[in-house]
């Protein structure tokens, strides 16, 4: 009887497969469905098939579930008729790519020019077009040009102002003997020193002053290149040349409030504040402390112009997030000097858009498993981004975390506050250090309150610490995190039938102070990146080392753990680490990978580590086949000593891995696994089950497989993941098909955002 249920989805699926399967019912007459590209590239190993594609023009469906695209079946259901039925499933499915034989050709030449660009000259590129019934095939057969690496270098550059600056920095120059000739080579060196010249005072250099001339005859096998430097651009002829000129900065001025309508400046008469020499210009006061504002600035009256300097002071008056605009325009000052050594002047005029200075914040997260439990963890948070006029950020949060199943008293609450303010500085280190990023200083104070029915715990947290950026990568520093546990009301039941004593330690008071730091590396920083991206995050914190050196003057309690205001503080390490990898594929597919590995380890003053410092798996982030807190500590069982699941290690392993499809509009499809679990250290005899062992921890790895649909609006993705348990660590055992959607087998899980 159990099997009945899934025959007939698994009937109903086959049928609708079977329904679905032609693509190319709409496809007209003596027309042809474009199936694949392919590009075959002879004589070298160097270029690969991945790199050209993106140089084809037209481009086939994209194709997932084992090469079978389910929207392009949609489409063909239609009929032509354009009724309500026609309009639907055309507007949901994916229509055919006709085969273009046109496009092929543009991307012949596309292909060539590419490589040509590389280096590759003489490259000829061929087409055969392959035709199967209604479906196309079209395959690119690449010869590669030849190529010539770099025998001799010769500069000219008669400008006496800028040649110096060039010929001393030649040994900084991407041409080099040896190289292989290509525009591409060429580029990067013009535009490379472009950037130098404009950094020593060259405000109107630009790349377009560079030539290039390579010899090829003399002999055919090598280039011999000659690079020049004019007066004159390449859209220019040598009557044009004029002598280059360094610049200084003459006037700076800010506008805070800059409106690009023009309507705020109609209404309201600018004031005028110079503040070190800088003239901020605002109706009324400004929105943020002059101060402030010549600080994020690095350009000032009297410098020579420099294009680092134009840069840092962008970036950073960017990371204030107080402007939705920021723009910096230069505007030369004529003069009729006959003298070209005589620097020549430029005024700066930095125009702001505020932006909205205050809003609020909502995520929401929701599971549910087969148990019938439920799980629900909203959150609320207000900010005010500039609170006291000096780039302030202020946040205020409320969370809440709430377990419960319906017609059952058992439930646990969880309820959070906090509030913290960041400022644009780094005390005790100057500014100036800080090229192109704004230091902050945080400081944060939280209240955390639950309610299970084991027992009530409240935590209060205090950090202060400081973050900043250099490049891609991001550094958070906390020299002081404090955390003050209160436990009451604890169930003496469920204290007793705690038998091991390493997590009867993590059930009581604690006093945490020590250090953290976090260092996070990412290829792309932006919040949605289009192409694929790499990151890795590194969080360690250390406790209780500094309490330790007064340990002699400190009391002890039964136990002999010495005490900061009666409790005992906590002494340990903990280290997590995470890697991820996203693959871009095309514009609707990518590939994301992550691991995810932590160790906590308690020592001197502590037995075990505190509650929170615990690892746990499962969740909507997790391993989503399971509820948050229902997986682990390796192939123990489920702790009946709780009625809400809550199971806790030392150690996390896991992994993810997730296969994502546009489907149709803005909602796309997942197919996931993760497979990982907790460990503990260190275990009562008897229960070694849930202990890590190097040799065999692979052995109570849980895994799970799914699939989800998300709602992708751009400024936010909203999340619907399905998890079935594919392997039960606890059970030892493979779950099989007919036993999917059974108890314990499968988890509902909602959330905001990508799970990674």
């Amino acid at each position: 009887m159990k099997q009945g249920p899934v025959r007939y989805i698994c009937v109903l699926l086959i049928s609708l497969l079977a329904y679905s399967c032609s693509t190319v019912k709409v496809v007209p007459e003596g027309e042809f469905r474009l199936k694949k590209n392919s590009i075959e590239v002879l004589n070298t190993g160097r270029i690969k098939e991945s790199d050209l594609l993106s140089y084809v023009r037209q481009k086939p469906n994209s194709e997932f579930l084992l090469g079978w695209n389910p929207f392009l079946s949609i489409y063909n259901w239609s009929n032509g008729t354009g009724n309500g039925w026609d309009r639907f499933v055309t507007k949901l499915g994916q229509a055919p790519v006709i085969f273009d034989s046109t496009l092929v050709k543009k991307s012949n030449e596309n292909i060539a020019n590419h490589l040509q660009s590389l280096g590759y000259y003489g490259t000829t590129v061929t087409d055969t077009v392959t035709t199967r019934g209604k479906l196309a095939y079209v395959n690119y057969t690449v010869t590669p040009g030849k190529r010539y690496p770099i025998s001799d270098i010769r500069y000219s550059v008669n400008d006496p102002a800028i040649k110096d600056y060039i010929i001393n920095d030649t040994a900084s120059s991407l041409i080099k003997r040896g190289r292989f000739l290509s525009e591409k080579l060429l580029e990067e060196e013009s535009v490379r020193v472009t950037a130098l010249l404009r950094d020593k005072g060259f405000y109107n250099f630009s790349k377009n002053f560079f030539f290039f001339e390579a010899d090829t005859l003399k002999d055919p096998s090598k280039a011999s290149l000659v690079v020049k430097v004019e007066n004159y651009t390449r859209n220019e002829k040598p009557e044009d040349a004029r002598a280059h000129r360094r610049y200084k900065i003459r006037n700076v001025s800010i506008h805070p409030s800059y409106d690009p309508t023009g309507i705020q400046e109609q209404l309201n008469a600018n004031d005028t504040v110079v503040y070190k020499g800088i003239s901020i210009i605002s109706p009324g006061q400004s929105i943020v402390k002059p101060s402030v504002l010549t600080t994020m600035n690095r350009i000032r009256p009297g410098d020579i112009y420099s294009e680092s300097k134009v840069t840092s002071s962008y970036d950073r008056l960017v990371s204030l997030r107080l402007f939705s605009g920021v723009n910096l325009q230069f505007d030369e000052i004529e003069d009729n000097l006959a003298d070209t050594t005589e620097l020549k002047d430029v005024d700066l005029t930095v125009r702001l858009t505020p932006s909205k200075t205050q809003g609020y914040k909502i995520n929401i997260e929701a599971s549910s498993n087969s148990n019938g439990l439920l799980g629900v963890s909203p959150a609320i948070s207000y900010y005010h981004k500039n609170i006291f006029r000096g780039g302030e950020w202020l946040n205020l949060g409320f969370m809440g975390n709430f377990q419960f199943k319906f017609n059952d008293p058992v439930k646990s609450t969880e309820l959070g506050v906090s509030a913290g303010i960041s400022t644009p500085n780094f005390l005790l280190l100057p500014d100036r250090i800080f090229k192109y990023s704004v230091p902050r200083t945080d400081i944060n104070l939280s209240y955390n309150y639950q309610n299970r029915p084991e027992f009530t715990r409240n935590l209060i947290s205090l950090n202060y610490g400081y973050n900043w950026s250099s490049g891609k990568f991001f550094y958070r520093v906390n020299p002081m995190q404090l955390n003050i546990v209160k436990l009451n009301n604890i169930s003496p039941d469920f204290f007793e039938n705690l038998t091991d004593p390493f997590l009867k330690n993590s059930y009581k008071n604690h006093f945490d102070m020590g250090a953290g730091a976090t260092i996070y590396y990412t290829t792309d920083p932006s919040p949605y990146p289009k192409n694929s991206f790499f990151y890795v995050r590194w969080t360690n914190d250390l406790s209780g080392n500094l309490l330790s050196m007064f340990n002699s003057v400190l009391p002890a309690d039964t136990t002999g753990a010495r005490m900061v205001w009666n409790t005992p503080y906590s002494q340990y390490f903990r280290s997590d680490l995470t890697i991820s990898k996203t693959w871009r594929v095309d514009a609707n597919n990518s590939f994301a990978a992550r691991f995810n590995g932590g160790i906590g380890i308690s020592y001197g003053n502590s037995k075990s580590l505190p509650f929170e410092k615990l690892f746990y798996a499962g969740g909507a982030n997790s391993l989503r086949g399971w509820q948050a807190r229902s997986v682990g500590p390796g192939s123990a069982p489920l702790d009946t000593t709780f009625s809400i699941p809550n199971q806790t290690g030392d150690i996390k392993l896991e992994f993810n891995a997730e296969y994502r499809f546009l489907m149709f509009w803005k909602v796309e499809g997942a197919l996931f696994a993760d497979a990982g679990n907790i460990w503990t250290l260190k275990a009562e005899e008897g229960r070694e089950e849930g202990r890590f062992d190097l040799g065999s921890f692979y052995k109570s790895l849980a895994f799970n497989w799914g699939f989800g649909a998300r709602l992708n609006l751009d400024f936010v993705i909203l999340r619907l993941d399905l998890g079935m348990v594919a392997y039960d660590p606890v059970q030892k055992a493979w779950i099989k098909p007919f036993n999917w959607f059974q108890k314990n087998t499968y988890s509902l899980q909602f959330g905001v955002g990508y799970p990674f």
